[in-house]
């Protein structure tokens, strides 16, 4: 089958180590020539950016390719799942961009797979363990000394078939009956020694209720669920590596049970690992966040300072961001910890091409223009994205008083100071040159705060008017009329935690200090990660805009509106700074 190629990246790009084996495959016939791939999550949390790399990789290759790629819930665990998860999974992936061919749960093949074990068993290559956890792991031996036997190892067939029933009966205590796979308890790999393929729960399914109380585990449910499906690549993280013999066998027993012997290694599912997603200051253990939400650390799984999809969309990161990041990093067969500036940096980059200018102060001060006259206002055009001419403009309102920002005025300030100070010029975007007055600039209270700025203006400068082009030293500098500025809270978000490699730094607390995981992890919490302005001020203009829209708070940085904004209570988030704030 000739390799599909239909989209214009991968023509201009070096193929990847893993299209590359795609690519083998189709050349040799493999699988009838076709491509099939998963993306199969458990559903016991929500999606955080290192999913995002997998999502990409399993519905990118399956479309570049001309296959299909499925969504699969890997629901074999009922203690942790919960269709709040599930909802999640499924919003999340379509807020990336993609869409699934069919939806699956591996609690679908269930019936299958426990059949399939009855098989193993009646062919001697299973057997119930009544061992403890305890027995079973000392006496699976260490990676340089053989493992023991189980002395439950040749019990009678019908004697393990019978106990496997009783195992799904209802009746049976956790942790007292395993199933096992007999392979070799004397081979390097750790994982034939004998693995679990079967452990007592006695608790409700989400999707099948009371059917089941014996359980199957991932690795015997995996590769046969792929095998099930016709999926074609397996793809998966570097922690697989040493699964993949186990996974290949396991498919292999499969294929005989249902007497398809023929052309096995051409038809079977083909795992192929590669490196996680791992990111500076950052934390993406599913378990490690749940407990940072239960522990109220974070206000939930959509907090913005979350590397979760969710949190990152609440933030402001656009689709594209992810995935020009995504581009960036690559997929090798080696993990390494990726730098934040490098996610920021494409996030600056996407949101230049989309974002909307507007103007906000967030430390706002009043400016009188004692020379404009009082009560009158005039419209000005403000140009909503200088990158994108099609997203056109909008109207802002110039007045006689104006709020901008603290820091752009000192009472007293050296040469170098560009901005607004006694006697010196600066440029109002969208509006006039403006001079602050050198007599009487300001006035301040009580405690030397300075409350109010005098200035006038040059009439004949407003910007788009022919000779208003007058160079002056100072910058331009961005404002919103006091007249109609809509009062607005924004909070400025910074790192969770304070250390680059908090998954390390978290192991060694525990050891040091003998303490739980959330213990180890408030020690690491950054506690200016949240700052909440009040009192900032918007143009109308950015009120407006829909909840997640993506904004340029001009001269501060990428914004968006919150998902708890309202137009009685306009709430904006940080996104990302105008520059690079990660360099050491």
């Amino acid at each position: 089958m000739a390799v599909t190629e239909n989209t214009e990246n991968t023509k201009k790009r070096a193929l990847n180590f893993i299209e590359q084996k795609i690519e083998a495959d189709l050349e040799a016939g493999k699988n009838g020539g076709k491509v099939q791939t998963r993306f199969p999550p458990e559903p016991n949390g929500y999606l955080h950016i290192g999913h995002a790399k997998a999502i990409a990789l399993d519905f990118g290759v399956a479309k570049r390719y001309g296959g299909v790629c499925n969504l699969r819930f890997d629901d074999t665990n009922p203690q942790k799942e919960d269709t709040e998860y599930i909802e999640s999974i499924e919003q999340d992936i379509k807020w990336l961009g993609y869409d699934w061919a069919n939806i699956y749960y591996a609690s679908d093949y269930f019936q299958q797979l426990w059949d399939f074990a009855v098989w193993l068993i009646k062919q001697g290559r299973a057997y119930v363990d009544e061992q403890t956890s305890e027995e079973i792991a000392k006496q699976k031996g260490t990676t340089t000394s053989p493992g023991i036997n189980s002395p439950y190892r040749d019990r009678p067939i019908e004697e393990n078939l019978k106990l496997f029933e009783y195992m799904n009966s209802g009746k049976c205590e956790p942790g007292t009956l395993v199933l096992r796979a007999k392979i070799d308890m004397a081979n390097p790999n750790m994982l034939f020694r004998d693995p679990l393929i079967y452990r007592v729960l006695n608790i409700p399914h989400i999707r099948t209720g009371n059917k089941w109380n014996a359980y199957p585990m991932y690795d015997f449910t995996h590769g046969q669920s792929d095998y099930l499906e016709g999926v074609t690549h397996s793809l998966c993280t570097l922690e697989f590596v040493e699964h993949r013999p186990l996974y290949d066998l396991f498919v292999t027993w499969m294929k005989e049970w249902r007497g398809e012997t023929d052309n096995i290694e051409d038809f079977r599912p083909r795992q192929t690992e590669f490196n996680k997603l791992n990111l500076s200051y950052t934390l993406m253990s599913k378990r490690n966040l749940l407990a940072l939400v239960n522990e109220g650390l974070v206000s939930g799984w959509d907090d913005p300072r979350m590397p979760t999809i969710c949190g990152f969309r609440r933030r402001g990161y656009s689709p594209e961001s992810i995935q020009g990041f995504i581009d960036k990093i690559g997929y090798t067969t080696y993990d390494a910890l990726n730098e934040m500036a490098l996610l920021e940096s494409a996030v600056r980059e996407d949101l230049n091409s989309r974002a909307i200018r507007v103007s906000a102060v967030l430390n706002p001060v009043k400016v009188v223009i004692t020379n404009y006259p009082e009560g009158q206002t005039e419209t000005l055009t403000a140009i909503n994205n200088p990158e994108n001419e099609a997203d056109g403009t909008h109207e802002v309102e110039f007045s006689r008083e104006l709020w901008i920002e603290r820091d752009d005025f000192q009472q007293e300030a050296d040469k170098k100071f560009m901005r607004l100070a006694p006697g010196k010029e600066v440029r109002l975007k969208n509006a006039y040159i403006i001079k602050c007055d050198e007599e009487h600039p300001c006035d301040t209270d009580n405690e030397g705060n300075v409350t109010t700025i005098y200035c006038t203006y040059d009439p004949e400068t407003r910007s788009g008017q022919p000779g208003a082009d007058r160079k002056i030293k100072g910058k331009t500098l961005h404002w919103v009329s006091c007249h109609n500025a809509v009062q607005a809270e924004v909070r400025l978000y910074d790192r969770l935690w304070k250390v680059e490699n908090p998954r390390d730094e978290m192991a060694a607390i525990r050891e040091q200090q003998g303490c739980d995981a959330v213990t180890a992890m408030k020690q690491m919490i950054n506690p200016d990660s949240l700052s909440i302005l009040q009192g900032c001020y918007v143009e109308p203009f950015a009120a407006t805009m829909p909840k997640l829209s993506y904004l340029q708070f001009q001269r501060i940085g990428y914004f968006n509106v919150d998902t708890e904004s309202t137009p009685e209570h306009v709430i904006f988030n940080k996104t990302v700074g105008l520059k690079d704030t990660w360099k050491k």
